[in-house]
C-alpha cells in the first residue's frame, strides 16, 4: 500500500492525549442493530468509521471520541390540531462534532424518524461537510410525524414549537439547521422567524435552504443534486462513458432526484426509469422528467401528498426492487436507506452508481459492487452539493451579501470538482474504493484537527 499525499491531514498514527482508552464498541440497543434483520443505517456509519480508522491506524481514543456524538436531545413536541385536540411528537436533534466549525445538517418530518437514524445521518454528515473540506461539523433533526396527516397550519405549529424546544443548542456559530425530507423552504423561514422573535432581530444565517426572498442563496434548491451531476460528469470521464444517450435510472422522485433527472435529461442522458415511495415507471425510449414533475403538480397541488403517475403514458409499470435491477449505465438511488442490499445487489446493472440519498447501500452491498467493477460515487461525495451551496447561503447572510446563480454555480463546480479529486487521489494512493477513499479523507481530516487542538481540560 502506498502512502497518502494529502497536504490536509496527517496520516501518521494518532495518539492524541498521550493515553489510550481500553477497546469498546459504541453500545447499541439492539433495536439499533437491526431493523427487520437488516443492518441499520448507525451500524453502516460504525462499520464505515471502523474501517478507514482501521487503515490510517488511528488511536483508540480518537475512534471512541468520532463514534460518538457530543451531544443528542429528545424533546417533547406538544401542538393543537385543527380540531383542538392535542397531539405530542417527538423531535430529535443530534450533533456528532463540531472540531472543524459549527455543526450543520438537516431537519426531517418523518414517521420513521428515530434516534439511531438521526445519529447516523449527523455522522454522515461531519464526514460530508470534511470531504467538501467546508467548515462545518455534522448534525441532524427531525420530528418523528407523518406530514401528508397535518395541515399546513399544523405544520407551522410543529416547526416553532420544535424550534423552541432547542433553541438553546442552535445558532448561527453553533449550529445551522436546513431542510431534508418533507421539509423546505417554507420550514426554515418559520425556524429563522421563531428563533429571530427570541432574538429581537433577524437572523437569516441561523439557517440556510430560506426564500431567496428572504436570504435563501440562488440556487439552493437543486444545489444537491447540482452537485451530483457534477460527480457523474468526473465519474464519466474515468469510465469513458459518454453522457449523451447513457441511460439513467433514477430511485426516488422528491427533490433531488426530479433536479437529478431533470439536469441529466438536459444534457442529453436518456431517463429510462423513475419512482417514487408507491412504486416507478419504465420506458426503454426514455422519460421527459419535466413532463411528468408538470403532470405531477397538476394531478396533486399539496407537495406532501405527490406521487408519480403510475399510469403515464407509454411507460411500464414497476416497484422500486424492480427499478434497482434495470440495465442501464446510471443508477441513481435518491430515496431512503438501505436499497442496494446482498439481497438484491447481484441483480444490479449499472456502470455507475452515484448515491445521491444517505446511506442507501449496506456495506456488504458496497464490496459486492466493487468486485462487480461498477463505480460508486459515495454518498459523502455524491450529496454534499446541498451543504456547500448551505455554506455559500451562510457566508452570504453573515456578510449581508447576495450571489447570483452564475456565481453560486461557478463555486459549486469547483468545490465539487476539487472534492471529487481528492477522493480519487486518495483511492489511487490507498489502492482502494471510492468509498473507503472517501472515509479514509474525511476522518483523517477530523482525526487530524482532532488532535491538534487535543482535549479540554
Amino acid at each position: 500500500m502506498k502512502p497518502p499525499s494529502l497536504s490536509t491531514c496527517s496520516h501518521e498514527r494518532i495518539q492524541p492525549f498521550g493515553i489510550r482508552s481500553p477497546n469498546s464498541d459504541f453500545t447499541l440497543s439492539q433495536n439499533a442493530k437491526t431493523q427487520n434483520g437488516n443492518i441499520t443505517p448507525l451500524e453502516v456509519a460504525i462499520q464505515q468509521l471502523d474501517l478507514a480508522s482501521e487503515v490510517l491506524d488511528l488511536d483508540s481514543t480518537v475512534c471512541e471520541i468520532l463514534k460518538k456524538p457530543k451531544r443528542s436531545v429528545i424533546v417533547s413536541v406538544p401542538i393543537k390540531r385543527e380540531n383542538d385536540v392535542i397531539n405530542v411528537f417527538t423531535g430529535f436533534r443530534v450533533q456528532h462534532n463540531d472540531i472543524r466549525g459549527p455543526y450543520k445538517g438537516g431537519i426531517r418530518y418523518h414517521p420513521d424518524v428515530t434516534l439511531e437514524e438521526v445519529t447516523a445521518l449527523a455522522m454522515w454528515m461531519t464526514w460530508k461537510c470534511a470531504v467538501a473540506d467546508i467548515p462545518y461539523g455534522g448534525a441532524k433533526g427531525g420530528v418523528k410525524c407523518d406530514p401528508t396527516e397535518l395541515s399546513i397550519g399544523e405544520l407551522e405549529r410543529l416547526t416553532r414549537r420544535y424550534t423552541t424546544e432547542i433553541l438553546n443548542i442552535i445558532g448561527p456559530y453553533q449550529d445551522v439547521p436546513a431542510p431534508d425530507l418533507y421539509t423546505d423552504a417554507q420550514t426554515m423561514a418559520w425556524i429563522m422567524d421563531t428563533y429571530s422573535q427570541f432574538k429581537g432581530y433577524m437572523v437569516p444565517e441561523i439557517v440556510t435552504g430560506k426564500p431567496v426572498n428572504l436570504g435563501g442563496s440562488e440556487g439552493r434548491e437543486g444545489a444537491t443534486a447540482r452537485g451530483l451531476t457534477y460527480c457523474i460528469h468526473e465519474a464519466a470521464k474515468h469510465v469513458r462513458m459518454r453522457l449523451k444517450g447513457a441511460t439513467v435510472v433514477i430511485q426516488g422522485f422528491g427533490k433531488v432526484g426530479w433536479n437529478a433527472a431533470r439536469f441529466l435529461h438536459e444534457e442529453g442522458c436518456k431517463i429510462i426509469a423513475l419512482s417514487d415511495v408507491k412504486g416507478g415507471i419504465q420506458n426503454q425510449k426514455g422519460i421527459d422528467p419535466i413532463e411528468v414533475y408538470e403532470y405531477q403538480k397538476r394531478a396533486y397541488p399539496s407537495h406532501y401528498k405527490g406521487t408519480l403517475p403510475l399510469e403515464y403514458d407509454g411507460c411500464t409499470r414497476i416497484t422500486n426492487e424492480e427499478l434497482l435491477e434495470i440495465k442501464c449505465d446510471i443508477l441513481i438511488p435518491a430515496a431512503m436507506e438501505n436499497q442496494i442490499t446482498e439481497k438484491n445487489v447481484a441483480n444490479v446493472n449499472a456502470q455507475v452508481v452515484a448515491e445521491a440519498a444517505n446511506g442507501p447501500t449496506t456495506p456488504e452491498a458496497s464490496k459486492i459492487l466493487v468486485e462487480k467493477g461498477i463505480f460508486i460515487i459515495p454518498d459523502i461525495l455524491a450529496n454534499s452539493g446541498g451543504v456547500t451551496v448551505s455554506y455559500f447561503e451562510w457566508i452570504q447572510n453573515i456578510h449581508r451579501e447576495h450571489w447570483t446563480r452564475e456565481q453560486v454555480y461557478s463555486k459549486l463546480r469547483c468545490q465539487m470538482v476539487k472534492a471529487f479529486k481528492d477522493v480519487f487521489a486518495t483511492k489511487k494512493d490507498y489502492e482502494t474504493d471510492m468509498r473507503t477513499a472517501a472515509m479514509i479523507l474525511a476522518v483523517g481530516r477530523v482525526a487530524a484537527a482532532l488532535r491538534t487542538l487535543g482535549l479540554w481540560p
